[in-house]
Parts: C-alpha cells; sequence; structure tokens
C-alpha cells in the first residue's frame, strides 16, 4: 500500500481529478482520497465479473492489470473519457513496472530461484538474503519435482498449499512440469524429515492429482550459498534415475549406487566394455522372456527355487533357461562373478541407449 500510495501522490499534483488502485479482492491499495486506503471498493462484483479489460461506470473508468497472465490489480480514475483513459494506461504501466520491481527485490522465491539457476552473484547472496531477513546459515533440501505434462492441471498449486509457511519453505514453478520445493530443516540429520516429505508430496500429486510424477533430492545443506549445489545434485539425481531407475518415485543423491560411477563413464568407453562383454549379437539374441528370467533371478538373489516359483515353471525348465543363456552370452548367473558382469553390463546398456535416444532427439 505504501508503494502504491507513494506513487498516486507523485502523480496526482499533475492531475485534476480521482484515481486509485485496487487488488482482485477489491482491497484498495492506494487512493487520491487516503482515507477510501483499506477499505473495499463497493463496484468491485461488478467489475470482476465483467470480462472486459476496460469498464466505465457511474462515472468511472476501471482497467485491469495482469501479471504473468493473471488479474493482480485494477486502477481506475473519474476523470473523463479521454484524458482518464490515457492516465489508467500510463498509471498500469507505472504499476506492473512496481510489481515486477517489487518481485525481484522483495519476493523471497524469487531471490532463492536467482539462487539456484545461477542469476545472482555468489558474493551478494549474502547480503541480498539480510535485506529480506532471510536467516543465511540454516540447513536447507532441494527437491526437484518433475511431473508428465497433463492439460488444465497445476502441480505447483498443489505443492504450494502442502507448505504454506512462505517464510521458511519456497515452492518455485521452473515450468508446467517442473517445480522446485526448497525445505528448511532443524539439522543437518533431519533425514526422517526428507524422506517424509518427498513421500507426502507423490501420495498427493497421485491421489489428488491423478499425475504421476517423479522427486530428485538434492544434499542438505547449511546455508543459502549451497542451495545452488543441492539443486544441481537433484536435478543429477532426476537424470540418473530416470536411466536406472526410470520405476521409482523418489531418488535421492546420495543414494545412486552404481548408476552414479557408470552416468560418469564416457560412451566410447561403455561401448567397449558392452563389445568385450558380449559377443556380436548374442545380447540381442535374448528375448523377452529370457530377459524377464534374468530380472527375476536377479531379484531373487540367484536362488533358482524361488525364482523357478515366481516365474510358475518348473525348476528344470529355469536350469535350462540359465544353461542356455550362458550357451548363448558365455555367462553363467549361477556363479556370483558372472552375474555381477552381466548385471552391470545390463545398466551400461541402459545408459548407452538414453545416451543415443537423446543424442537423436537433438538430431
Amino acid at each position: 500500500m505504501r508503494l502504491f500510495q507513494n506513487l498516486i501522490n507523485q502523480i496526482r499534483e499533475s492531475v485534476d481529478g480521482n484515481f486509485g488502485i485496487m487488488d482482485d479482492t477489491g482491497l484498495i491499495l492506494g487512493c487520491t482520497d487516503e482515507r477510501l486506503t483499506g477499505t473495499t471498493h463497493p463496484l468491485i462484483d461488478e467489475i470482476a465479473g465483467d470480462n472486459r479489460d476496460e469498464t466505465e461506470t457511474q462515472g468511472w473508468i476501471f482497467r485491469k492489470v495482469y501479471f504473468r497472465n493473471r488479474l493482480e490489480f485494477i486502477v481506475y480514475t473519474d476523470i473523463a473519457s479521454v484524458h482518464g483513459k490515457a492516465l489508467l494506461s500510463m498509471f498500469a504501466i507505472n504499476v506492473a513496472n512496481l510489481r515486477t520491481y517489487h518481485e525481484d527485490r522483495f519476493d523471497k522465491a524469487n531471490f532463492f530461484k536467482n539462487v539456484i539457476t545461477d542469476n545472482i552473484l555468489p558474493g551478494d547472496i549474502q547480503g541480498r538474503a539480510k535485506e529480506l531477513h532471510i536467516p543465511f546459515n540454516t540447513c536447507r533440501v532441494v527437491f526437484l519435482v518433475k511431473t508428465e505434462k497433463v492439460k488444465d492441471v497445476h502441480p505447483h498449486d498443489i505443492v504450494l498449499g502442502l507448505f504454506p509457511k512462505k517464510q521458511r519453505d519456497f515452492v518455485i514453478a521452473l515450468d508446467e512440469e517442473t517445480l522446485v520445493l526448497i525445505k528448511e530443516l532443524k539439522d543437518d540429520n533431519d533425514y526422517d524429515e526428507v524422506d517424509r516429505t518427498a513421500k507426502v508430496i507423490i501420495d498427493t500429486l497421485n491421489t489428488e492429482l491423478m499425475v504421476k510424477a517423479q522427486i530428485g533430492i538434492g544434499s542438505i545443506v547449511d546455508n543459502i550459498r549451497d542451495i545452488g549445489l543441492s539443486f544441481k545434485e537433484a536435478q543429477t539425481a532426476l537424470q540418473i534415475g530416470s536411466i536406472f531407475d526410470s520405476d521409482k518415485a523418489i531418488i535421492d543423491y546420495n543414494n545412486l549406487g552404481i548408476g552414479r560411477l557408470i552416468y560418469q563413464l564416457p560412451v566410447k568407453m561403455c561401448r567397449l566394455f558392452l563389445k568385450e562383454v558380449f559377443k556380436k549379437g548374442s545380447f540381442e539374441s535374448l528375448d523377452q522372456e529370457t530377459l524377464l528370467t534374468i530380472q527375476k533371478f536377479f531379484e531373487n538373489n540367484l536362488n533358482v527355487s524361488e525364482t523357478s516359483r515366481q516365474l510358475y515353471v518348473h525348476r528344470n525348465t529355469l536350469v535350462y533357461r540359465l544353461d542356455k543363456i550362458q550357451k548363448t552370452t558365455g555367462l553363467d548367473l549361477r556363479k556370483f562373478d558372472d552375474a555381477i558382469i552381466f548385471k552391470v553390463s545390463l545398466l551400461v546398456k541402459k545408459y548407452l541407449d538414453k545416451a543415443e535416444s537423446m543424442q537423436g532427439e537433438l538430431i
């Protein structure tokens, strides 16, 4: 209100008439008659229900001001037609500029967005945090939430409703499918809260919006400057998870397993490894039934009896399949060393397929 009232005070000395600004609920934020500031405009229902951006009624002209395609303010005046419209046009531009300045300068969520996207110099971070009254040395963690694209569904609004304490937790929309939660924690060992938060987000998106989501979690950091690092770790977690654990909804950067190592390997080295392990065409000759058998065999820790039971096949049938795999690939999955080689090879194959797919999309 102070910012808008100051703007009105600067303009009204050059204007012969009344004008003001209210928000989308009708609350007057500034007016030439300062006694009305803080009250509700009597015509708000009529103006808000009108689909036009500019309306004239009862001797007043009203113009709607949008920000990010959302109605935020309505400016108005009782000055006659041509001069009144010119005033509102100029006033609306000033209001929009003031709103943008206010967001860039004073919005805490926007400050955190600048931190994670490297749009603020590292040396300026502590000073800006102090201006915004944000504790600098506090434990926080970044959740990066990726959802499938669904028309008329807004995951940002749902997640925002889960964390209403805007002074501690910040929800930032990067695009229609990606949002970030920066959550404050009690200490750097508050992993139970991290796990609980991720599960609540996944469950809520699944039940309320019926949207499939995947969350990447960065490391817990103890100061604002390192939040950018936690964000990049969350990005990496999602990238690695999409390759090696695409069926998992929650992927923690600190629990990436062997996928972390393979992801760091050059593509050329991975191709050489697969060429060394599998004779030409040996892997490609394995059908879906055989690959399912291998997957179940690994899931059951190389236990023949349990695997045959889950596959609903006779034990001898499974042994026959394992013998056939050995004949085709040269690897006996009943032997621990061969099983490890085959398991790693499957992960490397996943990585290569993803890398080639991404390269094809770029082309």
